[in-house]
């Protein structure tokens, strides 16, 4: 803390490789996560053998439905970005030391305003900004999400675990609300029965391909709106005097307001932050994947990304990795319940225990490094 210039004092950035972060314990860290991963997945194999299915098959049916084809690894990876936004939004707001647990209705809400936007004048727009526009309008209401719960922390010091999680019960009934009216986003009802669904976006607001040459690859540019987000926070919470005060205020309130921090206004900023990137989430979703709005249609996205975001352990590329391999368990998932006929619930398992495993072990690396 520098006292007479009242600020904290900018600490010389180490540089990223060195022999010291080659050591044993960095090597560690990696190898044990990974052990543990692989473990858990081992007593899903078991699971599964339980359950009378065949390995073989289920196994067979997993992998086809992960990585079997050009379109199989496209739509994993498409849900893959989703989750990774909200692994992004949860580091970053982690970075002051705040949980932000709302991931699933802050995905929801910017889900629901991106449809709202796309349905509703977008299309009109020209190339570009027809989906443009319904994006930044889903970021939007998802920052706007999460920076209620900003300013609740820094107004009246309320838990932000608490008002993330009742935001998120509050934005999943306005969802169903909005797909339930006709008067909001329900499609027009015909003489028959329709379900409770928006109708289809417009193409122009789709999100475009990117292998618009292959037609049997879904991947849409997402990625790379994924892969800058990924730059830019990494940036910001690394390389960034933002970042440094955020690590600040994380570490120590009083002393950061002593420093002549804003603490208040950090506080709103970073879960604006995690909100909007939840809100792109949701928007992602919409417009790359599903198309139309449905009550349903987040599918626990949200609370998927934040597991990534806690196992990733503020490492943006952590997240990265994360969101791949649930992107691609979900995928298998659903081809192994449809050709095998194994339930989807034991890659849920499979979950719980990479989770556990990998939380396990991360802390007894982390009492071993304290040891030393």
């Amino acid at each position: 803390m520098n006292r007479q210039s009242g600020t904290l004092a900018m600490q010389p950035i180490q540089s990223p490789v060195s022999p010291r972060s080659l050591g044993p314990g960095t090597l560690l860290k990696i190898a044990v996560p990974v052990v543990a991963t692989v473990a858990a997945l081992l007593v899903g194999l078991i699971i599964i053998a339980s359950t009378g299915s065949s390995v073989a098959d289920s196994m067979e049916a997993f992998w086809d439905g992960m990585a079997g084809s050009s379109y199989n690894i496209g739509a994993s990876v498409n849900r893959a970005i989703s989750l990774g936004f909200v692994g992004l939004g949860f580091i970053f707001a982690n970075r002051a030391n705040l949980t932000n647990v709302g991931g699933e209705g802050q995905l929801a809400i910017g889900g629901m305003i991106a449809t709202a936007v796309a349905l509703h004048g977008a299309a009109a727009l020209p190339f570009g900004l027809a989906f443009v526009l319904p994006l930044l309008a889903g970021a939007a209401a998802g920052a706007l999400w999460g920076g209620v719960a900003g300013w609740l922390k820094s107004w009246r010091g309320t838990n932000e675990v608490i008002t993330t999680l009742l935001l998120t019960f509050i934005a999943l009934p306005v969802v169903y609300w909005s797909v339930e009216s006709v008067r909001l986003l329900r499609k027009p009802m015909t003489e028959v029965s329709s379900l409770p669904e928006s109708a289809e976006i417009a193409v122009q607001t789709q999100l475009p391909m990117l292998f618009p040459a292959d037609p049997t690859s879904p991947l849409h540019i997402g990625l790379l709106l994924f892969v800058a987000a990924v730059v830019v926070v990494w940036v910001l919470l690394k390389r960034s005097a933002f970042g440094l005060k955020l690590r600040a205020v994380g570490l120590n309130d009083m002393a950061s307001r002593r420093a002549g921090i804003q603490t208040g206004r950090l506080v709103v900023l970073a879960m604006a932050a995690a909100g909007g990137l939840g809100g792109l989430a949701g928007a992602v979703l919409i417009q790359g994947q599903n198309h139309y709005l449905t009550s349903e249609f987040s599918s626990g996205y949200g609370f998927d990304g934040l597991v990534v975001g806690l196992l990733s352990r503020g490492s943006p590329l952590g997240v990265v990795v994360g969101a791949l391999l649930f992107g691609f368990l979900r995928s298998g998932s659903i081809a192994m319940e449809i050709s095998a006929q194994v339930p989807a619930a034991v890659v849920l398992i499979c979950q719980a225990l990479i989770v556990i495993a990998v939380a396990g072990s991360t802390w007894l690396v982390d009492k071993k490094a304290g040891r030393r």
